[in-house]
């Protein structure tokens, strides 16, 4: 049988991404959508319920936690004492001692809890990932990562408000700390330099991140006031470079439709000592964002691990709180893990 999965929030996060990708999912079934009014809402392809008769519903195994950042840990708890299996969108909460306490409940109750981070099936990460496993970069010195847009004004959205979890070193930061920290295991020092800079900002809306593994660096920036990106990757190896300047066309698929997208482009630029280094062009298998679904049924149904570990959810919230102390003392900050 489908695993009935229903939304709790039916914002773009639900509406864009969980809804349509759990659509497409096979072995998977969207029940309904819950939020404070639903009376409200008058267009949703599905039914519009109160949280709490979704959480009531039987027929409803799993539910996703698309609300606002700072209100997860609550909504995610009252899913697992209700006795579903629970997806949380990214970051899990907005402090590592929330997401603890959601890993023991779920652990406790026999749930699954996995956390949405979706932008491990972006193509070029996947890419990445390969590129490091077959030694084709060598070992890896240096590890940039970009996402920057060009949003000059204030939006009346909670993310731009003073409120718990807003800001990008919690919504853009949350993709690429986590994508580091995949790639790199937990860093040991983190340096962090979080402002907002836009004229009546009152969230973080440019952030820059140093990280270190060892004698690996990344450098990740999510900025807000960015006209023309540059690079989106640029991964230094003791072998060879590997650059990717545009972002996973994916998201922007989602908003059009469609969970289709087509192949891209990277570069690998391959040193030599003796001579002029060698550019290659890279296509880049397209991005599934889809799997992250089949490994949540996967897990539900048959046992298999959860297609994110919570704990990973827990580290990236770890390394914002750290980032945070760092910015407002201008030190380093040492993690002990």
């Amino acid at each position: 049988m489908n695993l009935r999965i229903g939304l709790i929030g039916y914002g773009p996060a639900a509406r864009v991404f969980h809804g349509p990708l759990i659509s497409a999912c096979p072995g998977a079934e969207l029940a309904a959508a819950a939020v404070r009014n639903p009376e409200s809402v008058t267009d949703a392809p599905l039914p519009i319920v109160t949280v709490d008769a979704l959480l009531a519903d039987p027929t409803v195994e799993a539910v996703v936690v698309a609300t606002p950042s700072g209100s997860h840990h609550d909504v995610a708890r009252r899913a697992l004492e209700a006795g579903k299996h629970v997806v949380v969108d990214k970051p899990v909460t907005v402090t590592a001692a929330e997401a603890d306490d959601l890993i023991a409940l779920a652990a406790e109750r026999r749930l699954v809890l996995t956390v949405f981070h979706n932008r491990r099936w972006d193509g070029d990460f996947l890419a990445l990932r390969d590129l490091i496993a077959e030694g084709r970069l060598g070992r890896v010195l240096s590890f940039e990562s970009n996402y920057d847009r060009f949003r000059p004004t204030v939006r009346a959205r909670w993310r731009e408000q003073a409120v718990p979890g807003s800001g990008l070193h919690y919504d853009l930061g949350s993709h690429l700390i986590d994508q580091a920290l995949v790639l790199f295991g937990r860093p040991d020092v983190v340096r962090a330099e979080l402002r907002a800079i836009r004229p009546g900002a009152e969230a973080v809306d440019d952030a820059i991140f140093t990280l270190g593994f060892g004698p690996t660096r990344a450098l990740l920036r999510c900025r807000i006031l960015v006209a023309e990106p540059g690079s989106r990757l640029v991964v230094q190896g003791d072998r060879a470079t590997f650059r990717k300047m545009e972002i996973d066309p994916q998201e922007d698929h989602l908003r059009a439709g469609t969970v289709q997208t087509g192949p891209e482009t990277g570069w690998l630029t391959v040193g030599r000592e003796a001579g002029v280094a060698e550019t290659q062009r890279l296509a880049i298998a397209p991005g599934r964002y889809g799997a992250f679904y089949d490994g949540f049924v996967a897990a539900v149904h048959d046992g298999a691990p959860p297609p994110v570990d919570p704990r990973d959810g827990r580290d990236v919230v770890r390394v914002i709180e750290a980032a945070i102390e760092s910015s407002a003392t201008g030190r380093d900050v040492r993690l002990e893990w």
